[in-house]
């Protein structure tokens, strides 16, 4: 039976453009005991923090300058291995969350992001990542 790696092991990237919901995020996850986190406000800086950090998830909201988080998710499914991704938006409409799902989103969360439903979504997708 694999073991299943705990919150304060897992490698976790927020990619968010707002400083406040960035910060947000990161205190949930610093309350939650997760240590491994990194942080950028762009998906391009966030695709090479994916290739130095290797995280195991990546929290990204959809409404990004440039490369939005569907065009982010797209990517890091189209060059990376068993990295999950967690969206996030204020955007909640039906049309939304299912352009994130198909893009290869496991999780979508609206904000404002729930302390309680962010930690129970990372909690469901560490079930799936054994420790290396």
């Amino acid at each position: 039976m694999k073991e299943i790696i705990p919150l304060s092991e897992l490698r976790i990237l927020v990619v968010d453009d707002s400083d406040f919901s960035r910060s947000m995020i990161l205190q949930i996850l610093s309350e939650a005991g997760c240590q491994l986190v990194t942080e950028t406000n762009s998906a391009e800086h966030a695709m090479k923090l994916i290739r130095e950090k290797k995280p195991h998830i990546v929290i990204a909201d959809i409404v990004m300058p440039e490369i939005s988080g569907i065009e982010l998710t797209t990517k890091i499914n189209d060059n990376f291995d068993n990295i999950y991704v967690i969206m996030i938006s204020s955007l909640s409409q039906e049309h939304v969350v299912l352009e994130a799902i198909s893009s290869g989103a496991s999780d979508f969360i609206s904000k404002p992001v729930q302390k309680n439903q962010l930690i129970e979504s990372i909690q469901k997708i560490a079930q799936n990542i054994s420790k290396e």
